[in-house]
């Protein structure tokens, strides 16, 4: 072995106190070498951190990319040497002597027999702590990081989902496959709050490097949470980790203490078993070398409140769930899910109504209706959830949004039984030689889900700016005439806020059979607004946009004259003709 200093070749052993020492300073990188002895602290079980002996090896240049060296060591002692490298001991402090040389981080191999650790310089963390406290508006978070299949890989944040079903945990899995968020561990929610003026100091709450401490990407009724050490603290903020979580860049995201229940041994996977805590403040930076957490800061998440009617009576959550482009689609479609799994009498047989708003800064609300009936090929609540997550990403994700989403209220109701209602035929009851100006009727056959056909008959007035001819009638369904009004969109293109908006606004409640009249007039559609029966002149000079895709231009108008309730998902249409005549209203 080397030589080194009394200090620098102490075994951690001989100097094993109640806490991490009180550090003196930074030991330098370039003064570590090979047989050093150190000192790790990290919490095993209950919140006290535990000293570990550490050896070092040497150090790995480059190794976590152009100038980011990694020191190698080896822990040492009964518990590291029966657990291995454990998932939530990223961050934990390593010492020598009482000057803090970094942190934990990353672990060499899968199935190593030797807990070989990867420690990250607390120079390259020391950067995340510098930067301005107050970081720009959050963008775009990317996976990144060393390969997952490398030999030399960052330790597993323990991702903890409290709450959830176990559907529901595999639909996050799903979702995050390729991300450190894969994985999920067992956990349970602590004495974490979802009121961001609760908070409690980090020196009230014991918190010292070593200790626990956990990211809540959702909070509330649900939780997930991910969890890592803190290496340095000082009366500002706080380092943990030693690497990134996703690399995101700045963050917001509630920063609480967590109790390791226990510490689980496993040859592939060893892991810390989580309760979350009180919160402490807020993670604001997730960098390559720390994520970074600043005390006593709210952090800036999106309410989401939900009520749920069903047969077993009404139920209200509230979460409030993470606001980063790269997960929270994903967070919010999962929360969804859960919830509508939460029921003791959901069957296959349930169908479920997810109606609602979405509060845009600068935009005012924009509405969520998704039906989702039950004998689908995908069961009723999973379609639920998805078509309820892809209306909120259509907002949330949408290039152009200027402004936060400030909150999400749903209500779902769940319906225990189908509610597909098909159009099976339709007839006009009234006289088919009409004038402008007259009112007609049309009756419906409708046929609901193994239940009696029913009619339904649905009276209108004609406009009388009609001219003589035959003029025919839509009756359909709210998919139908939508694509009547709004032409299909190719996959390619990327509407603007504006334009999603306005369709969303438009769409029609799908539980309604509707009668349209089906002009010879020009329509045109403009960033999602259907403009019927224009004049000629305005249609001349919309015909320039239609090479850039601004407008779309049909010589039919589809205009709305009736509807009435369907009893359930309505489906089908048809089309009927009627036989105007001069002499009545304007003619």
């Amino acid at each position: 072995m080397l030589a080194a200093s009394a200090a620098q070749q102490a075994p951690s052993s001989a100097s094993h106190t109640a806490a991490p020492p009180k550090p003196t300073g930074f030991f330098p990188l370039d003064k570590v070498h090979r047989g050093m002895h150190a000192t790790a602290w990290t919490v095993f079980t209950g919140t006290k951190p535990e000293p570990m002996d550490v050896e070092i090896l040497g150090i790995l240049k480059g190794a976590r990319g152009p100038g980011q060296d990694m020191i190698l060591a080896q822990l040492l002692g009964a518990k590291p040497e029966y657990t291995g490298v454990v998932a939530g001991m990223s961050g934990s402090p390593v010492y020598i002597g009482d000057k803090l040389l970094g942190s934990l981080s990353y672990r060499i191999g899968q199935f190593s027999k030797d807990p070989i650790a990867g420690i990250t310089p607390i120079a390259q963390m020391l950067e995340v702590r510098d930067l301005p406290l107050h970081a720009p508006e959050i963008t775009q978070a990317s996976a990144t990081g060393l390969d997952s299949n490398a030999t030399i890989q960052a330790m597993d944040t323990p991702l903890v989902m409290s709450g959830f079903a176990p559907d529901a945990v595999r639909l996050w899995q799903q979702k995050m496959a390729g991300t450190p968020f894969a994985a999920v561990s067992a956990g349970g929610i602590g004495g974490s709050t979802t009121d961001n003026t609760k908070m409690v100091s980090a020196s009230a709450a014991g918190v010292e490097p070593g200790s626990a401490v956990s990211a809540q990407l959702v909070r509330g009724d649900m939780e997930i949470a991910a969890t890592c050490t803190v290496t340095y603290i000082d009366p500002k903020q706080l380092l943990a980790c030693g690497h990134p979580i996703l690399q995101a860049g700045p963050i917001s995201v509630p920063m609480t203490t967590a109790e390791v229940v226990a510490t689980l041994a496993s040859p592939l996977n060893a892991f810390k078993i989580i309760n979350t805590g009180v919160t402490i403040g807020s993670f604001t930076e997730d960098r390559d070398s720390a994520i970074r957490g600043v005390l006593g800061e709210p952090a800036r998440m999106i309410p989401v409140h939900i009520t749920i009617n069903g047969p077993d009576g009404p139920r209200k959550l509230h979460v409030d769930v993470l606001n980063l482009e790269s997960l929270t689609a994903q967070a919010f479609m999962v929360v969804v899910y859960n919830s509508l799994l939460q029921s003791n009498q959901s069957t296959a047989e349930m169908s479920y109504h997810v109606s609602g708003r979405v509060d845009l800064q600068n935009y005012g609300d924009a509405p969520i209706d998704v039906w989702a009936p039950s004998g689908a090929t995908s069961p009723a609540a999973l379609t639920a959830a998805l078509q309820t997550g892809l209306a909120f990403q259509s907002f949330y994700g949408n290039d152009a949004r200027r402004g936060s989403v400030t909150a999400v209220n749903l209500t779902i109701d769940a319906i225990p039984h189908h509610v597909d209602v098909n159009l099976d035929t339709a007839r006009i009851v009234s006289a088919d030689e009409v004038h402008a100006g007259d009112t007609v009727t049309v009756e419906a056959t409708l046929r609901p889900w193994h239940q009696p056909v029913r009619n339904v008959r649905i009276p209108f007035k004609l406009p009388t700016r009609l001219s003589p001819g035959n003029l025919r009638l839509l009756i359909s369904d709210a998919g139908t005439l939508d694509r009547a009004l709004v032409s299909p969109r190719m996959p390619n293109e990327g509407p603007d806020m504006e334009t999603v908006l306005s369709e969303a606004r438009l769409t029609h409640a799908a539980d309604r059979v509707y009668v349209s009249l089906l002009v010879p007039e020009t329509q045109a559609e403009v960033q999602g607004d259907a403009l019927s029966t224009l004049p000629m002149s305005m249609a001349n000079a919309l015909e320039p946009m239609k090479a850039t895709k601004d407008a779309n231009l049909n010589g039919e108008s589809a205009i709305v004259a009736a509807s009435a309730p369907g009893g359930g998902v309505v489906q089908g249409f048809t089309v009927l003709t009627l036989h105007v005549v001069s002499g009545g209203g304007l003619n």
